[in-house]
């Protein structure tokens, strides 16, 4: 199972000050809108979102179909297959929030320990 790019995704209380608090770690900018509160921060091929008012937790984020710069990578698991075999080996997996038979597409899981897991097919 490819489970393709690996971010965290941050939920910050004010994005203006944990982008310069990032930027002294030395990452920068790779994608996002700061007026609309998101910014994805990248340091090598350390990758974080940064998301305030998005989500109620940090989460671990995979992003099937891309390598860690955001391009499409030719040997990719769909997210549909990453869903049905989580489900196949009795994971407690909620339905996938898809809008067509392929592409884009999401879920998330929770591990023992309740960290969020989020499956997040953008191609």
């Amino acid at each position: 199972m490819e489970l393709g790019a690996f971010s965290m995704s941050l939920t910050v209380k004010d994005i203006q000050l944990s982008r310069e608090f990032y930027e002294k770690l030395g990452f920068s900018i790779f994608a996002g809108d700061q007026a609309k509160h998101w910014l994805v921060m990248k340091n090598g091929d350390h990758i974080i979102g940064l998301f305030q008012g998005m989500f109620d937790t940090n989460m671990l984020t995979f992003n099937p179909g891309w390598d860690q710069n955001a391009d499409g990578v030719s040997e990719a698991t769909d997210i549909r297959s990453i869903h049905q075999q989580l489900k196949e080996q009795g994971l407690e997996v909620p339905d996938l929030q898809a809008y067509a038979k392929q592409g884009p597409a999401s879920f998330t899981v929770k591990d023992p320990d309740g960290n969020v897991i989020l499956f997040d097919q953008h191609v």
